[in-house]
């Protein structure tokens, strides 16, 4: 019998392209969205696969999907949202908004699934996907960096959990994609050329790079990896210091303590 697995947040974007590769892998998949015309299109698209319309944040929805799928073998919570505003400006309501679909969510879609792995004794995966700017706080991001710093612990809680009862959880921290939310930023041809050269590994990441991540964190080949986070981003969290200027005749000179 194939692997099942429910992709949150696939009708587009990064969703969509973990769903299509799972699919490729011979994964059953659940296309999980609250855009039903976006989750039907996905799911049609692949030859083993289910749209399922609810939002991450409606415990009964989700209860529902799961109702209508099973039990998947794996769950990866990919949906998201950002409201970019500066922290004094920022309204109340975005931020709530930002809070129940990036932490909340992921939530209550791993309780759901992890309940039902439990109550039928099987193992399982989930994969929550981060950000680094759940590592780095981007300036004017909102609650969209201490949501993604939430969900990296959120991992760290849930694998100690549920690790005992034979589920792995891991998380992915993408670095800037093009693909996805980012894709209004990066229209700017400056603004992404200047991202693009600034990444150490001299280009953009791509949906594909982030799938194949997540992907390898809920196969066996990963059975030992719990509670990790893998930061897929072309090498830009390691960059802090590269911006800060030091005198050439430092260079080459030892110092002591």
């Amino acid at each position: 019998m194939a692997r099942s697995i429910i992709v949150t947040g696939a009708g587009t974007g990064i969703g969509a392209e973990i769903a299509r590769q799972a699919a490729a892998g011979g994964y059953r998949v659940g296309v999980l969205d609250l855009d039903e015309a976006a989750a039907r299109s996905t799911a049609q698209s692949l030859p083993d696969a289910e749209a399922l319309v609810a939002s991450t944040t409606d415990a009964q929805a989700v209860d529902g999907a799961l109702d209508a799928f099973g039990t998947p073998d794996v769950l990866v919570n990919n949906a998201g949202i950002v409201r970019f505003r500066p922290l004094l400006e920022h309204p109340e309501a975005d931020w709530r908004a930002v809070v129940d679909v990036n932490l909340t969510g992921p939530f209550i879609c791993g309780r759901a699934v992890a309940r039902r792995l439990i109550a039928e004794g099987r193992t399982g995966s989930i994969v929550n996907i981060s950000s680094i700017n759940g590592i780095a706080p981007g300036p004017n991001s909102g609650a969209y960096s201490p949501t993604k710093a939430g969900v990296i612990q959120l991992t760290r809680q849930m694998a100690i959990e549920w690790g005992p009862q034979g589920i792995r959880v891991n998380s992915v921290a993408p670095g800037i994609i093009d693909d996805g939310m980012s894709a209004p930023v990066l229209a700017d041809p400056e603004v992404r050329a200047t991202r693009s050269a600034r990444t150490p590994s001299q280009r953009l990441g791509t949906a594909a790079d982030i799938a194949q991540a997540a992907l390898w964190l809920c196969s066996d080949d990963a059975d030992y990896v719990n509670g990790h986070t893998l930061v897929v981003d072309g090498g830009v969290v390691s960059t802090v210091l590269a911006g800060m200027p030091r005198p050439a005749s430092i260079d080459g000179v030892a110092a002591g303590n």
